[in-house]
């Protein structure tokens, strides 16, 4: 089986070239500079030479903030380029998985979002991540949306590492702690993908449509960065002594995060037979290959 991956070099798109091997699968992994998913003339040619079995688009425009002020850029890649991919993976007759995120919800609800919940995105970035979904059901038929939240790995940039190497320098920090989600590992989130890789391989009867998929389990950031720490420690040194709880009002940020965007992954169990795993296991099992790594 051939697998496109469009974002090969992003924290996701590492995890996807490293396992795909073991699930026996070619892997195409593509990524700037070589190609550039808002250029539909490339994406086309790309993804008719060579011909393959499945693609998938881990590439986006991720930084919060930062499409405050680059919406033009922003929408270009979370809504013009999965457009371009799905017009493609179309005239090819080629399903397409593409990633998503949990920002594309508003947070006011107390309980998990499911898939068939109205999406009310409160930034750029969830705007663009919302209208790049609405291209891609548009354009194809088979196409699998996934839905994930507070994403982290050992590659590119995140919210773990920014915390340990914080907690090298600082015997104290301040984190938020009236915000709540689900962190997810790259890894899980790879495995996951490529799960289903193999299911359309096999030629098992799937149900296209939205899936969310992120960690078992709810925490704030203030958990997170204290479980991080907790679990670091185990492995080296650290300075940091006291983790300060927040709230958003105290930290604020040019975007507006969902305050509760907690995903509901009862779908992707039932229709697909994956089930997450609870978040502080996976955080355990990235952090112990993160200091292998650097070892």
């Amino acid at each position: 089986m051939k697998i496109i991956i469009f974002g090969s070099k992003g924290q996701l798109g590492h995890e996807l070239v490293k396992q795909g091997n073991r699930f026996g699968f070619e892997i195409l992994p593509f990524d700037l500079p070589e190609v550039d998913i808002t250029d539909s003339l490339q994406v086309e040619q790309l993804v008719s030479t060579p011909p393959a079995t499945l693609v998938v688009n881990a590439a986006a425009y991720t930084n919060v903030d930062g499409a405050e002020t680059e919406k033009t850029l922003a929408l270009a890649v979370n809504r013009d380029g999965p457009e371009n991919i799905a017009q493609s993976c179309e005239k090819k007759n080629i399903p397409l998985i593409h990633i998503s995120t949990d920002y594309v919800f508003n947070g006011e609800t107390k309980r998990p979002y499911t898939e068939a919940d109205l999406v009310f995105p409160l930034g750029v970035y969830g705007h663009s991540k919302s209208e790049g979904e609405k291209k891609i059901r548009l354009q194809i038929k088979r196409h699998i949306i996934i839905r994930t939240s507070w994403l982290y790995g050992v590659y590119g940039h995140n919210f773990v590492k920014t915390m340990l190497k914080l907690a090298e320098k600082n015997s104290r920090l301040k984190v938020v702690s009236d915000q709540f989600g689900s962190p997810t590992s790259a890894a899980d989130l790879a495995e996951t993908v490529l799960t289903i890789g193999r299911q359309i391989q096999n030629s098992i009867k799937i149900d296209w449509g939205t899936y969310h998929y992120c960690g078992l389990g709810t925490a704030t950031w203030h958990l997170f960065a204290e479980k991080i720490f907790q679990i670091a420690k185990q492995y080296t040194p650290l300075k940091i002594e006291t983790v300060e709880p927040i709230k958003t009002d105290e930290y604020p940020t040019p975007a507006k995060r969902p305050m509760y965007s907690v995903l509901d992954c009862s779908r992707i169990e039932q229709k697909l037979g994956i089930h997450p795993k609870p978040w502080e296991e996976s955080l355990h099992e990235t952090i112990a290959r993160m200091m292998k790594k650097e070892g």
